[in-house]
Formats: C-alpha cells, sequence, structure tokens
C-alpha cells in the first residue's frame, strides 16, 4: 500500500481527492493548518484507518520533514489561491506558493513522486482565438499565477514530477468555494435570480472536481508516461466564454436574469482555449460534462443556507 502526503488536504479538492485517493487503496496523511476553520470537512475520512490528519503548516520544515520521510507520493495543495486572496497577503502568498514548495522539493528524495496542480492563469493575456498548449509561453499576469508558474518550474526542474494545469474548476465539495465561476454563477442564478458579467467574452476552459481527482490518481498510476511533464487538464469540450457559460445555466434556471456589463475587469486577464490533448493522448479523459454539474451544483445548493461560503 502506497503513502500518500498531501499538504492542504482539507480544503476544496483536498476533501474530495483524499477520499478518492482512499478508496483506492492508498494510506493517506493530510497536513492543513486549517486556516479558513472548517476541519469537519474530512470527518467522513476518520473512520478509515488508513487515513491520518496532522494540523501543521506546509512552511514548517520540522513537521514537514517528518512526513515527507514516510511518504511514497506528495500532493501539495497548500496554496494561497486566486489573484484577490494573493494581493491581500503578497508575503503569504510567496511563502505559501513558492517557498513552501521550494521546501518540499528540497526534503524529499529522487525515488518520491510529486504530482502538482498548478493553473491554467499562469498562459496569462491570450485572444481566446488559439488553443494555449503545455508549449505556449507562460506569462502570468497576477502574483498568484507568478507564484504557481515558478514553483512549477522549479519542480519540473528536478525529477520525479508530473505537473496538472487545472482548468477552473467545478462541482460540490465538503468544502465548498464559490469564487470559482461556475459554482459562483449558479449560485447567483438559485439565490439572487441575476448576476452582472464584465467581459462576457473572456473564454475559459472548466473541469469537474471529481475529474480532477481521478486525474490525480491517474498520474500516480501511470509515472512512466507522464513523469516529467507538464498536463493542461480541462474538459475538451468546455471551451466557454462567460456568457456562453450563463445562458447554459439559463437552460436549467430561466428565470435566471444577466445583464452584461462593460466596466470590470478580471485580475488574471484569463482569456484562453486550452487543449487538453497531451493528457488524452497519455491516457487520461476528463468525463463528467457542464450540464451535469450545473445540475450538481442545483441540488447541491438546495442543501446549503444561503450565505455560507459566500466570501470563500
Amino acid at each position: 500500500m502506497r503513502t500518500v502526503l498531501v499538504t492542504g488536504g482539507a480544503g476544496y479538492l483536498g476533501s474530495v481527492l483524499c477520499e478518492s485517493l482512499l478508496d483506492a487503496g492508498y494510506v493517506v496523511t493530510v497536513l492543513d493548518n486549517l486556516l479558513y476553520g472548517r476541519q469537519h470537512n474530512l470527518f467522513h475520512l476518520f473512520g478509515n484507518p488508513a487515513f491520518d490528519f496532522v494540523r501543521g503548516d506546509a512552511r514548517d520544515e520540522v513537521v514537514l520533514k517528518g512526513l515527507v520521510e514516510k511518504a511514497d507520493v506528495l500532493i501539495p495543495l497548500a496554496a494561497i489561491v486566486g489573484a484577490p486572496a494573493c494581493d491581500r497577503d503578497p508575503g503569504m502568498a510567496q511563502e505559501v506558493n513558492l517557498d513552501a514548495i521550494r521546501l518540499l522539493n528540497k526534503l524529499r528524495s529522487k525515488q518520491q513522486l510529486v504530482v502538482f496542480p498548478t493553473t491554467n492563469s499562469g498562459y496569462g493575456t491570450k485572444s481566446g482565438d488559439s488553443y494555449c498548449t503545455e508549449e505556449t509561453p507562460l506569462e502570468p499576469v497576477s502574483l498568484y499565477g507568478r507564484t504557481k508558474v515558478d514553483a512549477e518550474a522549479l519542480l519540473l526542474d528536478s525529477s520525479g514530477t508530473i505537473t496538472l494545469r487545472l482548468a477552473t474548476v467545478f462541482g460540490t465539495s465538503p468544502r465548498m468555494r464559490l469564487d470559482l465561476l461556475v459554482n459562483h454563477f449558479v449560485y447567483a442564478a438559485v439565490t439572487d435570480g441575476y448576476l452582472v458579467i464584465f467581459e462576457k467574452d473572456f473564454r475559459r476552459n472548466y473541469i469537474h472536481i471529481r475529474d480532477v481527482a481521478a486525474c490525480f490518481l491517474y498520474a500516480i498510476e501511470n509515472t512512466d508516461r507522464m513523469v516529467g511533464m507538464s498536463f493542461n487538464a480541462g474538459l475538451d469540450e468546455a471551451n466557454l466564454s462567460k456568457a456562453e457559460l450563463a445562458e447554459k445555466i439559463c437552460e436549467y434556471v430561466p428565470e435566471f436574469y444577466i445583464h452584461y456589463a462593460s466596466i470590470g475587469t478580471d485580475p488574471d486577464q484569463r482569456n484562453y482555449v486550452v487543449s487538453n490533448r497531451r493528457l488524452r493522448e497519455a491516457g487520461f479523459t476528463a468525463t463528467r460534462s457542464l450540464d451535469s454539474g450545473i445540475q450538481e451544483l442545483l441540488r447541491g445548493y438546495q442543501a446549503m443556507p444561503f450565505g455560507t461560503y459566500r466570501n470563500a
């Protein structure tokens, strides 16, 4: 049984990924400082004797060293995510998103695999007219994008690394996030009933959170064909503009009122279509559709008190 260390494992992605790893037979340890105070996100896992939780910080060398030594696979999810959050505390963003990755890389052996999630935001300002591949130059606009791109470069310059450039993730999780575009638009549809959208023609790629978890598992189990490389991870048929996404949600919430504004800007200037061909050729394809994700969110929000996670 292989052992996996997941830093930041109590978050939006981690709480789903850890469950998938345990179901697949891995021994899983989570290191998380519970910055957002939601330790119950992992309560459904404590009945599994293959799961362990350590409350601590991924920047703490003493704590991290002892955990790294016991692991076969390292998945560093701990991060300050998103341009606004990084801009609020640039020092912490640098420490968590880059310095902690540098520390992890220093502590691990060459035999240990790292599967690292980064972001499509690294592609920076594009026209949205041509596909971004893994060979497209990375030109991050925000501090968030720069720290993730620098961390990816650091890891790929070492042995035993796979990096996943994640599209915008959607879907329900024990630690829900409403700042992600699909999740936010659907939430607005069922709570406010309206949404003001700027840069309506800016395009992005999307991927369901459980496809992301499945992609991590696939990378661990197919290291030979993926190691040393970066992979765009998204849903092939979901390169949509913000307006197209909103209109799709209207198919399920017909009374959803959308107003397109000329004022407003995305700090990451995300406007691109993404090719996931390299990942497909490595043998993995995302399968959960945007339509099924919207319906899942609509069902899930019925069970969530309005205002919960509003500023996640």
